[in-house]
């Protein structure tokens, strides 16, 4: 019979659901040495932030099969050694929603309040009723950065008060957001409207510091800033400036770039609400992820697929010849939708042609899904499990298209992925076991992308063009790897994918654009 190993603080409730089918010890504070010299007896590990499942943890864990995370994140497992290994990684993103949601309304009420600044001055003997004059929440417009699973709780919260609700967030349909009364707008329009402005964002290069000096500029003077969701989202230095200018009525922080903080400066500021990341901290979130986690590591030794594993489990033997190297082109395909398209998102239409179309589909759509929505999903990791799941929670309509014709290619994946703005079409094959872009709308060309950074330039074709984008990215000392052409007839229009070991900041991206010749450049991180 299988054994189950926990190491870390998990919910009584999730190791009584275990206990009830399975052998289970608990044995927490494990040296890393001890839990190696552990792991070879047992099927499966469930821990949570402390125990580090490292590369050598999982090389000993012969019959490992299974690492359950009774939470969110799973930054203390080696995800790469799980997958070669075919260990399955889970974990539990659903059971704290509503924890930090509900954390997320108790903190924007401190701040219309004055609640924590009041509570001190009464603890220390005081009594200024006018020193702590609040206003309400009631007609105030709420600005969500982000309407995943936690922002969308925020949402029908804050409707509950009779707030305005608007949102920034282009990976979800108009009409997913409308069914909550939820205005989706561009991001400087929700700063410059919103009196209230909360982060339920992912955190990504593109994330980073989201917030920062220009942004907090845009804000109404007597808005408030609240952030529960990753606190590399907030410059916090900037935050300090911009509380100390009066460029913002408050803040209130449960997460920081750095945790504990220690000796931060912001900390001391009298408008900041400030506490230690308690966004998940409830009785009722721990009890549910420690449920959460352990049905899937039932689910996993049953043989069953798990609704949230983290890491991608492995093709199918049978098909695995065909199919596994259009995986990542799927992928592919997908990440260059998200990071190319303007607009919100309303669909995508997934054609296969060739020799892929003769097999089952699921797993490609799963991978251009997870392509798609890994960019922007930030509660939890998207993996080919949960990729449906997601896009249909976000309201994305997703149609499927076969066809044995692929022209000059053994199998072809083309995504159009539909926006309230314009349709955008991306199309890919495998070629030598890589992945290659082969065409952007009407554009065909043979890119393969393993440059870091790519460079999507609209321009005309004309002479002279080439060689002046090549000699920006030379001024400043960017290394060009490769360079593509795609164009409809000569003299005409065409795209050119520019293939970069170096970034590519935004002073180099607004130089390309104003050559002459072109028309729009768009940088897209790999």
């Amino acid at each position: 019979m299988p054994k189950v190993l926990i190491t870390d603080n998990v919910a009584a409730e999730g190791i009584d659901l275990l206990k009830n089918s399975l052998p289970v010890d608990v044995k927490r504070g494990l040296s890393p040495d001890e839990l190696i010299a552990a792991i070879p007896e047992y099927d499966a590990l469930v821990v949570r932030s402390e125990t580090k499942v490292t590369e050598p943890v999982i090389a000993a864990g012969a019959n490992l099969k299974v690492v359950a995370r009774a939470g969110i994140g799973v930054d203390n497992i080696d995800l790469d050694a799980a997958t070669r290994a075919g260990v399955a990684v889970v974990n539990a993103p659903i059971g704290n929603t509503v924890a930090a949601a509900e954390h997320t309304v108790a903190l924007m009420l401190a701040l219309a309040r004055n609640v924590p600044q009041a509570y001190a001055s009464m603890k220390e003997g005081q009594w200024q009723r006018s020193a702590f004059m609040g206003i309400e929440v009631r007609n105030k417009t709420l600005g969500i950065i982000g309407l995943g699973r936690v922002g969308s709780e925020v949402a029908r919260r804050a409707a509950s008060f009779g707030m305005r609700l608007v949102a920034y967030d282009p990976f979800v349909a108009p009409d997913f957001a409308a069914r909550m009364n939820v205005s989706v707008m561009p991001l400087d329009d929700v700063l410059a409207q919103a009196d209230f402005i909360t982060l339920h964002t992912p955190l990504t290069p593109g994330t980073t510091k989201l917030i920062s000096a220009p942004q907090l500029a845009m804000m109404k003077p007597d808005a408030r800033l609240i952030n529960v969701a990753r606190g590399e989202l907030v410059d916090e230095d900037a935050l300090l400036n911009a509380l100390e200018n009066g460029q913002l009525a408050g803040a209130a922080l449960d997460v920081f770039t750095e945790e504990p903080p220690g000796d931060l400066p912001l900390l001391k500021h009298p408008k900041l609400v400030a506490t230690p990341h308690l966004g998940a901290s409830t009785e009722e979130a721990q009890r549910e992820v420690a449920i959460e986690a352990a049905e899937q590591v039932l689910a996993v030794l049953d043989g069953q697929p798990a609704r949230n594993t983290v890491n991608a489990p492995f093709v199918p033997p049978e098909v695995h010849a065909i199919l596994a190297p259009y995986v990542p082109v799927a992928s592919m395909v997908g990440r260059l939708l998200t990071s190319l398209a303007q607009g919100q998102f309303v669909g995508v239409t997934l054609r296969y042609q060739g020799d892929i179309a003769e097999h089952n589909t699921a797993i490609l759509k799963a991978a251009a899904l997870v392509g798609l929505l890994s960019p922007v999903s930030g509660e939890e990791a998207v993996n080919v499990i949960n990729a449906p799941v997601l896009a249909q929670q976000r309201g994305l309509q997703i149609t499927e298209q076969t066809s044995a014709d692929s022209r000059e290619y053994a199998s072809l994946i083309t995504a159009t992925l539909h926006t309230t703005a314009d349709d955008i079409t991306i199309a890919g094959t495998s070629m030598r076991d890589e992945p290659h872009l082969v065409r952007v709308n009407d554009y065909w060309m043979d890119v393969a992308p393993s440059a870091p950074y790519l460079l999507f330039v609209d321009n005309q074709d004309q002479p002279g063009i080439i060689g002046a984008v090549g000699t920006t990215a030379g001024r400043h000392n960017i290394n060009i790897s490769f360079m593509e052409v795609g164009r409809i007839a000569p003299r005409g229009q065409a795209m050119m994918v520019v293939g970069s070991d170096d970034p590519i900041s935004e002073t180099v991206l607004a130089e390309v654009k104003a050559l002459p010749q072109v028309d729009n450049a768009r940088v897209v991180a790999m």
